[in-house]
C-alpha cells in the first residue's frame, strides 16, 4: 500500500532517566509491545527480545509486512482484525525498517540471529515512493495514512533545539535514520535542504557522521527513542506518530516505570 507523506514540524521530548548507563542496564529495552499468550515466556533485554517479529510464524494465515514506524498500531490493530475476522487467528507480522522488508521480499527471504524467515507477505505497508520502486510485486495499491515529522528531544529540551537548523551544531549529537534503509530518510535529507540549503544537509549527513556527533541508525524506530532515553543522543528528526507514541505514556522508564 502507498504511504503518502506530508512534511511538516513538531517538537516534542521523551525523557532520560539516568545521566550514567551502565553496560548491563537495559530497562529501556523494546519490545514495547504487549507479547502474546504463552505457557513460556522468555524474554531476555539486550540479548533475545525480537521486537519486530509478532504473533504466529507457524503456518500463518495472514502475512502482513508493516513499516517498521508504524509498531505502536500492532496491538489494537491485530487484536481488532481478529475480533471482526474470526477466521483468521494466526497472523504474522513484522515491523522492520520499508527498506529491509522490501529486500526481504525481493530476494524471497531474511535472516534475524540464528533465524531464517522465507513468508511471504499478503500485505506490505510502506512510504509511497518505496512502493513506486516494486509495482511487480503488487496486485493492488492504496494510499491509508499520513504523517509528517518532528523532531524528538530529551525531556525539557536541554538543548533548546527549536528547528532542523539547530541539529546542525556541533554540540547537539544527532540520531538520524539511514536513508539507504529508511524512506523517512530521504525525506529529512529533504527537509534539510528546505531549511538550511545543501550545507546544513552536508554538516549533519556528512561533516557530523564523520566526527560521531550524527548517529545513522538501521533501525530507527527502536534505535532513537533508546538512544534519546538513554542519553546517547539529544535530538532525533522522526515521524510525528514516533514521538507523540512515547509522549503520551506508552515508552518505558519515564512512562508506567522499568520494563
Amino acid at each position: 500500500m502507498k504511504y503518502l507523506q506530508k512534511i511538516t514540524f513538531a517538537i516534542t521530548a521523551i525523557t532520560a532517566l539516568s545521566s550514567q548507563v551502565k553496560a548491563q542496564d537495559h530497562r529501556f529495552d523494546p519490545p514495547w509491545n504487549t507479547p502474546p499468550e504463552s505457557k513460556v515466556q522468555f524474554t531476555v533485554p539486550g540479548v533475545d527480545n525480537v521486537p519486530d517479529l509478532f504473533g504466529d510464524i507457524n503456518d500463518p494465515q495472514l502475512v502482513v509486512f508493516f513499516a517498521g514506524n508504524q509498531f505502536m498500531c500492532i496491538d489494537d490493530l491485530l487484536a481488532a482484525f481478529k475480533k471482526q475476522y474470526p477466521q483468521y487467528q494466526r497472523v504474522f507480522a513484522e515491523t522492520l525498517p520499508p527498506g529491509i522488508l522490501a529486500k526481504q521480499i525481493i530476494g524471497g527471504s531474511i535472516v534475524i540471529g540464528n533465524m531464517r524467515i522465507t513468508l511471504k507477505p499478503d500485505v506490505y505497508t510502506a512510504g509511497k515512493s518505496r512502493i513506486d520502486q516494486m509495482p511487480e510485486y503488487f496486485s493492488k495499491t492504496a494510499p491509508y495514512a499520513y504523517n509528517r515529522l518532528a523532531i524528538m528531544v530529551q525531556k525539557g529540551n536541554p538543548k533548546k533545539v527549536k528547528g532542523l537548523k539547530d541539529l546542525g551544531r556541533n554540540d547537539v549529537r544527532v540520531s538520524m535514520p539511514n536513508p539507504e534503509w529508511e524512506g523517512i530518510g530521504k525525506r529529512i535529507e529533504e527537509a534539510y535542504v528546505k531549511v538550511g540549503g545543501e550545507t546544513l544537509k552536508n554538516t549533519i549527513m556528512d561533516t557530523k557522521v564523520k566526527n560521531g556527533k550524527t548517529f545513522l541508525t538501521q533501525i530507527h524506530h527502536r534505535q532513537t527513542p533508546m538512544r534519546i532515553m538513554y542519553q546517547q543522543s539529544d535530538a532525533a528528526p522522526v515521524w510525528y506518530t514516533e514521538a507523540y507514541y512515547p509522549e503520551n505514556d506508552r515508552l518505558p522508564g519515564r512512562y508506567g516505570g522499568d520494563p
